[in-house]
């Protein structure tokens, strides 16, 4: 009988360890300048706000053009964007090099908050 006993002890220390330890909040994407299917005008620079400050050396972001008007089988191709905090520590911003030609696009994104553990995820938008 000493099995079930000390089970029981055991998932109440496991419990107890869990509950007083600190909960750790993963970032997640709360919006995006352009939004997520958006069709704009080309966009100077492209923001995504977290629900959690960045640790910018960890985060990122690509910019990749996906299709382009009038070729069908356009292959994705990798778009040069500088990726950079902001003065809101929980805001990404990705400044292309160019101006961005019509076309569909995709911010294949990486964002680590303090928890030390990455999410990834992406938005997408057309320009006209």
């Amino acid at each position: 009988m000493q099995a079930p006993r000390f089970t029981i002890r055991a998932t109440l220390a496991v419990a107890a360890v869990l509950a007083s330890s600190p909960a750790f909040a993963h970032p997640k994407l709360e919006s995006s300048s352009p939004a997520d299917k958006a069709e704009v005008s080309s966009p100077q620079k492209i923001e995504l706000k977290f629900s959690e400050n960045l640790v910018t050396q960890f985060s990122g972001a690509n910019l990749v053009m996906t299709g382009m008007p009038g070729m069908a089988n356009h292959a994705s191709m990798k778009v040069a964007a500088k990726v950079s905090g902001s003065d809101d520590p929980k805001t990404m911003v990705i400044t292309p090099a160019q101006t961005l030609a019509p076309g569909s696009y995709r911010v294949d994104w990486r964002a680590v908050s303090s928890d030390t553990h990455p999410i990834n995820g992406n938005i997408a938008f057309t320009v006209k």
